[in-house]
């Protein structure tokens, strides 16, 4: 179910949005919705990118676990090669 929200635009603002609706043959409302939605989208990527890099530097601070750079760069290197190399393995 959808319910109404309003946003307070300066003149500016709301110009934009209702020529850059014009040109896409689409309403304001669309434009302003469509723009609501990717920026969550990506705001809530970035989060789960953030927790992601925390509990990955939690664990390396528990258990010193890791692969250096040398070793993934070797990995890397090696994809899509007839000699791909399998992940390194993590070390203290």
């Amino acid at each position: 179910m959808a319910t109404a929200t309003s946003v307070k635009l300066d003149d500016a603002l709301k110009g934009r949005v209702q020529q850059l609706a014009e040109t896409r043959r689409r309403s304001a409302h669309w434009i302003m919705r469509e723009a609501i939605v990717q920026y969550v989208d990506r705001e809530e990527k970035r989060e789960a990118l953030r927790r992601d890099t925390l509990d990955a530097w939690n664990e390396f601070q528990a258990t010193g676990l890791h692969a250096n750079a040398d070793e993934v760069d070797k990995w890397l290197a090696s994809w899509g090669s007839e000699s791909e190399l399998p992940a390194p393995e993590c070390h203290e």
